[in-house]
């Protein structure tokens, strides 16, 4: 069975980690989780990225609104807004369900993947999905000389202010999920996927963590990063914005730029073909904005043979 690791964020990243969990044998797919975005609110632990992987594999998800569960209600954050508490960061009926049991089973003592796994066997999810890490981090962003928590960028302030620098507090000592490193190191990987997740803000606290880059490069196997850019502009969030704050071309070429010699292949889509992307980067065009499920699994596909072909070619 080829089995497939994938590091992801939140909604672009879980749509081709859907299309790869359809097309692929149950438990051949590993899914990490960016948990840098987790943040402690009204006393419940959120775990944004964690949280929209597991309703999109569970056919869950809110397809239209982009995250949370589908078919939504919200008198709690109606009641929340009339009783004058903060309101900013929506958390719907179904979806308070899970941050309520999650923080009930981490003060019990489990641990962050030990409680996702039990909610995956609650919905019937065959594929893994592991956190980065059991150890928080915590994404932090540099704006007008201050530092501010992600989610008060992302949620509250929706990205305006002018990003400065990115820190990932808690990466120098968190360790690595025990199972990525292991899903990594074990003989016959077939490929490491990157999903097409924001670089900076999805997948850069991923490989922040202690040992993940060089895992990555023993593994043997091929890493293959899929663009969330298409055309100079970002499929979802504020990728080419960054890229923009952060004096690099907001392009798909940026990206590949980006994650240099950390991958083997790059996945662009069709409409970049003719754009000029770094001579180290063994680049390829695909169809990739998924707007159906089949866009899901032909892209699943395809990276999938990228990875047969590679491995075809050093065999």
């Amino acid at each position: 069975m080829k089995r497939i690791v994938a590091l992801s964020g939140g909604v672009g990243g879980a749509k081709l980690a859907l299309g790869l969990s359809r097309v692929m044998p149950a438990g051949a797919l590993t899914v990490v989780a960016n948990t840098g975005d987790d943040f402690d609110h009204l006393g419940l632990r959120i775990c944004p990225d964690i949280d929209t992987l597991m309703y999109v594999l569970a056919g869950l998800d809110d397809r239209e609104r982009g995250w949370g569960r589908a078919g939504e209600t919200w008198g709690f954050m109606d009641a929340l807004k009339e009783m004058g508490g903060p309101a900013w960061f929506q958390l719907g009926d179904a979806d308070l369900a899970t941050h309520v049991l999650r923080t009930q089973r981490l003060a019990r003592g489990q641990t962050l993947a030990e409680v996702t796994r039990e909610f995956l066997q609650r919905l019937d999810v065959a594929t893994h999905l592991l956190p980065m890490s059991n150890d928080p981090v915590r994404t932090q962003i540099r704006t007008g000389g201050n530092w501010i928590d992600f989610q008060d960028y992302f949620v509250r302030q929706r990205c305006e202010p002018v990003v400065q620098e990115l820190r990932f507090q808690g990466a120098e000592s968190a360790q690595p999920h025990p199972g990525v490193l292991a899903e990594l190191l074990a003989p016959g990987l077939h490929a490491v996927v990157i999903c097409p997740s924001n670089p900076f803000l999805s997948i850069a606290p991923i490989l922040a963590l202690s040992g993940m880059r060089e895992a990555l490069r023993a593994s043997g196997a091929p890493v293959i990063a899929v663009s969330p850019i298409i055309g100079g502009q970002a499929v979802k969030g504020p990728t080419a914005k960054l890229m923009k704050e952060f004096g690099l071309p907001a392009s798909a070429t940026g990206v590949a730029a980006y994650y240099g010699d950390l991958i083997d292949i790059f996945v662009a889509d069709q409409e970049d073909a003719n754009a000029s992307f770094p001579q180290a980067a063994n680049t390829v065009f695909r169809q990739t904005w998924m707007k159906t499920m089949d866009d899901r699994e032909v892209l699943a596909r395809a990276v999938l043979a990228l990875a047969d072909e590679w491995r075809s070619a050093r065999a």
